[in-house]
């Protein structure tokens, strides 16, 4: 009886928690882009074309510039229906009440941005290739697993490379998997047959000559 009361009360666990098995689709990154114009255009342009998840990362904006932005983006994100994501900043998600973080391998304690942000906020866990590193994150309380560069990539041109079998066996950890760098619309299809859940895109978003079109272009491979 213990044994079946244990089981349910996990099986209510993954069934309330939208952010444990329910994440699929665009992942937007925004670029290194100074200007607020340009800035805003470009998310409001990947978030009108569908995308789900949107990730804040700017290391160079001053911050109070960088809580602006994130709040802006966050009012944003809500009239879309999207996240917000927020790189590398555990105490910036908590102040701007984003929807989660994501950290990499020399950022914050995962368990301590569990703590700090909730039971409920989305918190990403960068495992380039390492499948073992996963399986820790998993075991912390991560939300999802992310595993690149896939490919090279012009913004991290020196990161790690991920082989294709790595997504297909990350699908053991029942999490979400997403796959990132230097992903293309030629490339992403390839992605999802091997596991990926979500396409965490930058560049290919950031240098199209219509954002939103190629947002649109990228979520039509869910349908």
């Amino acid at each position: 009886m213990l044994n079946q009361l244990r089981a349910l009360m996990m099986t209510k666990v993954s069934q309330d928690n939208p952010n444990r098995h329910n994440l699929s689709g665009l992942y937007a990154i925004t670029p290194a882009e100074r200007n607020d114009y340009d800035f805003f255009r470009y998310a409001a342009g990947v978030l009108s074309g569908g995308a789900r998840l949107l990730q804040y990362r700017d290391k160079d904006v001053n911050s109070s510039n960088r809580l602006a932005r994130a709040q802006a983006l966050l009012r944003l994100c809500k009239s879309y229906r999207a996240r917000l994501i927020i790189n590398d900043d555990v105490e910036l998600a908590k102040a701007s009440h984003a929807d989660g973080v994501h950290l990499g391998r020399n950022d914050s304690d995962l368990h301590h941005a569990r703590l700090s942000l909730g039971s409920w906020a989305i918190i990403g866990a960068s495992c380039y290739d390492d499948l073992d590193r996963a399986r820790r994150a998993a075991a912390q309380g991560a939300t999802y697993l992310a595993f690149g560069s896939m490919f090279p990539s012009a913004t991290k041109p020196n990161a790690v490379r991920c082989a294709l079998p790595t997504l297909t066996a990350a699908r053991q950890f029942d999490l979400p998997v997403v796959a990132i760098g230097g992903i293309t619309l030629e490339s992403a299809p390839l992605l999802l047959r091997a596991g990926a859940d979500m396409l965490a895109v930058i560049g290919d978003l950031a240098n199209a000559e219509n954002p939103e079109q190629q947002a649109q272009h990228y979520c039509r491979l869910w349908d």
